[in-house]
């Protein structure tokens, strides 16, 4: 998968999940204090089933008082049973503290009660004020996550986009992102809790007796053991998930922008069988990792209902012998039930915590991707009106083993309209990315007035440089935010001028809401041809000094058109622009064609010059203005000798 992808197995959990944990460093005081609330919230919770057990030997006791004679001591009563052969009974009895005849103290008992409410409300509410705590850490985390991948998707070359599909990204900066904020909400605070638990029973349950405690450790071995052999098998059906879901993102947010494509040329059948096929990949994966982990928890179970079962055996044997009492064999229980409950919890917690690194993983390697080169520090800056732009020997490739342009050497003078025309892949726009730094050339220098741009900084270059492509983008807004977004804090009548050198304004008053019509996403309530003559107002708006127009009218009626051309060439004026054309017949007017053919210039001139000249030009003009269509072409009932069109209908004469 493009963009770094994870691989089938698990990359380094270890390693990524300490830098996940790591992005929490900047709360470090507050986690803290999370920590100080779930000591004295675990504290005050293991304190329950001690205090309980107390009450439960007060009702035990108060039960045996009223079966033997009052009057009687603890001490007679226990030798009576051993003097008529009731050993055991009388072991059970010795740890029982009873006055015979008393009954049950209510009011002890009452108080105890009291004791064991306001121990669970208190543990409660610091649990309450723990997890709150934990949240805000926790989406502040996320915060900083989210504006550190923004940032930095604006620190990337766009060569990363050029390999990157569009959905694989966005799924990474919002499903997996959405995904890590999931899993550290939904585990951290149980991690914390159920670790602190863990040594807390602990730590009471060798109070009560150290031999049942021991017994019950054994169930920590066991639960490791469960954990690491089902982690490791659903650690990379994890990733598999995650990679899987992003490629058939991708699928679905191509498939949907594309959808009227679709539809014309009959590729619903191949479409769907595309995404049924990535769409079983998603299943596979998801319901093989969640399969495997979700075996954890009953594991767990099991494990701690023969735990369960041992240490009442045990427990109830020392009861008998009279080496505990009951009320404290009850809190073990308890006890036991909440040191096998957070091991579960753990285990459990297993599947979400590897999902989560997966996600992590996938989104540290967009962060970990290589920038672009940073801006010059002093840098240079021509001067405000600078527009003489110079190419003096510049090659360039995308890929070191495929050239692309070799010493291509080129002046445009301020006021100059340049065009730029020749086949597909002859490097056209390329030439446009080099001009605005979307990539830096290999060799030889682009210059502003004499000031080499790789000395500039790309923020002052860009800011100088208004461009139109042929794929519109337009928000969800107004028309008159979308025009505005070419030069912040334009007046209105800024707005309105440049919506009428566009021929915007031609069109605008007909919607019902004039220049407030708002946009949506993909502003189909415009055609075509008026997105793109919004964005053409936007550029004007912006008033650069270097003009770019990438097939920039191709979208327009013929009519419209020719309005364009005449409002640029008001607008040229001391302005330097760069017109890629497919259609001569846009260019005819340039004071300079530029003709490219595998990355070099091959023919420069005008367009009387070229096509006196026979030569690049001529052929491409001919090709798409003369020459007439092959008999092959022509319809089957065409009469015998009847007079061929010309492709185009007609051109430039």
């Amino acid at each position: 998968m493009a963009g770094g992808a994870p691989g089938q197995k698990a990359q380094n959990f270890g390693p990524s999940a300490k830098r996940l944990l790591g992005t929490l460093r900047v709360d470090s005081a507050r986690l803290v204090t999370v920590l100080v609330l779930g000591v004295v919230s675990v504290t005050l919770s293991v304190l329950g089933p001690k205090i309980l057990g107390e009450g439960t030997n007060i009702v035990f006791a108060g039960f045996i008082s009223m079966q033997v004679p009052a009057g009687a001591t603890k001490q007679q009563v226990i030798d009576q049973l051993v003097a008529s052969g009731n050993q055991q009974q009388a072991d059970m009895l010795s740890a029982v503290d009873f006055t015979p005849g008393a009954g049950i103290d209510f009011a002890r008992l009452a108080a105890i009660m009291v004791a064991v409410l306001a121990v669970y409300i208190f543990a409660a509410v610091f649990n309450w004020v723990q997890a709150r705590v934990l949240n805000g850490i926790v989406q502040r985390a996320m915060h900083r996550l989210r504006v550190q991948v923004e940032e930095k998707i604006h620190r990337l070359p766009l060569s990363y986009f050029d390999r990157v599909q569009r959905g694989e990204l966005l799924s990474r900066v919002t499903n997996d992102v959405d995904n890590i904020g999931q899993t550290m909400q939904q585990t951290l605070s149980q991690v914390i809790m159920s670790l602190l638990t863990v040594v807390g029973v602990l730590v009471m349950m060798f109070v009560i007796s150290p031999l049942l405690a021991v017994i019950a450790l054994v169930t920590i071995p066991l639960t490791v053991a469960v954990t690491m052999l089902v982690a490791r098998r659903s650690q990379k059906l994890f990733i598999a998930q995650w990679k899987a879901t992003g490629i058939l993102n991708a699928r679905v947010e191509e498939t949907y922008s594309g959808h009227a494509v679709v539809k014309v040329f009959g590729h619903q059948k191949a479409v769907e069988s595309d995404f049924a096929t990535e769409n079983d990949e998603v299943y596979r994966a998801s319901f093989g990792a969640q399969f495997l982990s979700g075996v954890i928890m009953p594991s767990m179970m099991f494990i701690g209902n023969l735990v369960y079962v041992a240490i009442a055996v045990v427990g109830g044997l020392q009861v008998a012998g009279g080496l505990l009492s009951i009320g404290d064999v009850q809190a073990f229980i308890q006890y036991s039930r909440q040191f096998t409950q957070p091991l579960s919890q753990l285990g459990s917690m297993a599947n979400l915590l590897q999902s989560g690194v997966a996600s992590a993983e996938r989104v540290f390697e967009l962060l970990d991707e290589p920038e672009q080169d940073p801006d010059p520090d002093p840098a240079e800056s021509p001067a405000p009106d600078a527009a003489e732009l110079a190419f003096t020997d510049v090659s360039f490739r995308y890929t070191a083993d495929k050239p692309l342009i070799d010493d291509l050497s080129l002046q445009a003078h301020p006021g100059s309209t340049v065009a730029i025309v020749g086949p597909t892949g002859a490097g056209k726009t390329t030439l446009v990315n080099l001009i605005m730094r979307f990539y830096d050339v290999d060799a030889g220098a682009i210059s502003l007035d004499g000031v080499d741009t790789q000395r500039m900084t790309r923020d002052d270059l860009r800011a100088r440089t208004g461009m139109v492509l042929q794929d519109t983008w337009l928000f969800a807004g107004s028309i008159r935010d979308n025009i505005a977004y070419g030069r912040p804090g334009a007046t209105e009548e800024e707005v309105v001028q440049a919506a009428t050198a566009a021929y915007v304004d031609r069109f605008v008053h007909a919607l019902p809401d004039g220049y407030d019509t708002v946009l949506d996403d993909e502003a189909t309530n415009l055609s075509v041809g008026e997105r793109q003559l919004v964005t053409i107002a936007r550029a004007f708006l912006a008033d650069p000094r270097i003009l770019i127009l990438d097939e920039a009218t191709s979208s327009v009626d013929t009519r419209t058109e020719l309005l364009i051309q005449r409002a640029m060439s008001r607008l040229r004026a001391d302005r330097t622009a760069f017109v890629i054309a497919h259609r001569l017949s846009t260019i005819r007017d340039a004071d300079l064609i530029l003709v490219m053919e595998n990355g070099a210039i091959v023919e420069q001139g005008t367009h009387d010059e070229l096509l006196a000249a026979h030569g690049a030009y001529r052929r491409l003009y001919d090709a798409q203005f003369e020459a007439a269509i092959d008999e092959d072409d022509t319809a089957p009932d065409a009469a015998p000798g009847a007079p061929v069109a010309p492709v185009g209908g007609g051109g430039v004469h």
